[in-house]
């Protein structure tokens, strides 16, 4: 069983990628991303559509969950299409972290 400490820095390594999954916005981006195309990607003009937010709304949002590696892109010329990231790292620390917690909470 992982000790306090040991859970603390396992939060504080998961930190922002909990940031990026706890607002409800970036949220419906990655949900729009499941639904639409996910492989293919979408343009922020897309996400806008889906998404009802302003431009400036998804880029600012996607720039978090990138930084959270959640989404990628790749471009075709001057186009950027977004997709999720098919890097499950950090939702993997967030399993073991979750088992961890639960380990606790089942011991006492």
């Amino acid at each position: 069983m992982p000790n306090l400490q040991h859970l603390k820095n396992e939060f504080a390594a998961l930190s922002d990628f909990l940031v990026a999954l706890g607002d409800e916005k970036r949220q419906a981006i990655i949900i729009a991303l499941l639904e639409n195309k996910a492989c293919e990607g979408l343009r922020v003009n897309d996400l806008t559509e889906v998404t009802n937010l302003s431009r400036p709304a998804i880029s600012h949002h996607l720039k978090i969950l990138k930084q959270a590696n959640l989404v990628d892109y790749r471009s075709e010329g001057t186009k950027n299409y977004y997709y999720l990231s098919h890097d499950t790292t950090e939702i993997d620390k967030m399993k073991k972290l979750l088992d961890h917690v639960t380990a606790i909470l089942t011991k006492e």
